[in-house]
């Protein structure tokens, strides 16, 4: 099914549900085609020339239409209230405990033109924002004094890398205008609004580079806001985010 659908590659846990979703929608969508097709053509065969040649200035003399409307409504309610809200309420309620099982936890920052991955150390930790500290040096407020925060680290370079078969928590917010934080092969959309920070949660399942884009017009560069979302396995990350200098080294660049 999904190769007729033309669904691009998947490759996070709670994908298949999204895929699924999608392809009921276009199975609904292609059935009400059908019908409403079947109906315009009855329309041309009961309504035509040779059989009503003569206009009818009273119209409709029941109320057939307002029950059709009314039971289209009452159908629109009920795929609502049955796909979409459970739907999301299984996406809520799945948000996994890091206190409780191992979880990668980062923080993704849009901002005009690229994004920004901030990873706490070893501690488990993020180390304190203050808005006294923002500077063209220092976007984020970063309080270099605060012990929390001397092992995180921020990638600048619009790479993001998560382990594979592990429960991610990306924590998105922006530094400026509206961007949305989109990888297609995990199947996650989310827009990145300044003051707030909204959490996603996905487990990768398979190994690779995808693009990341950004699903909101930022602004003229909006064309080149994109990055890398690397999946790789537990030792690679390990070694990958060893590699970076943390906060406390004061190796944190973002020019």
């Amino acid at each position: 099914m999904m190769k007729y659908f033309g669904l691009p590659v998947l490759a996070s846990k709670h994908g298949a549900d999204v895929d699924r979703l999608v392809i009921y929608i276009h199975l609904l969508m292609a059935l009400l085609f059908v019908g409403w097709a079947a109906y315009f053509l009855y329309v041309c065969w009961r309504f035509r020339a040779s059989r009503a040649n003569r206009a009818d200035y009273v119209g409709a003399r029941t109320h057939a239409s307002t029950y059709v409307e009314v039971a289209v409504a009452v159908a629109e309610m009920v795929l609502l209230f049955a796909l979409a809200v459970p739907f999301w309420a299984n996406a809520a309620d799945g948000m996994p405990d890091p206190e409780k099982e191992p979880c990668t936890v980062l923080r993704v920052i849009g901002r005009q033109f690229n994004w920004i991955g901030r990873y706490p150390g070893a501690d488990g930790k993020f180390g304190a924002n203050k808005l006294e500290l923002v500077a063209s040096d220092n976007p984020l407020g970063l309080d270099k004094a605060d012990p929390a925060g001397k092992d995180d680290v921020v990638v600048e370079s619009s790479e993001i890398v998560v382990p594979v078969n592990r429960p991610v928590i990306a924590h998105i917010t922006s530094l400026d205008v509206i961007h949305s934080f989109k990888v297609v092969a995990m199947r996650i959309t989310q827009d990145a609004t300044p003051g707030f920070s909204v959490p996603v949660h996905f487990v990768p399942t398979l190994t690779n580079t995808y693009q990341i884009q950004c699903s909101q017009l930022c602004g003229n560069g909006h064309y080149s806001m994109r990055g890398y979302f690397k999946v790789v396995s537990q030792e690679e990350f390990d070694a990958w985010l060893r590699s970076k200098p943390t906060i406390g080294a004061g190796a944190v660049s973002y020019e």
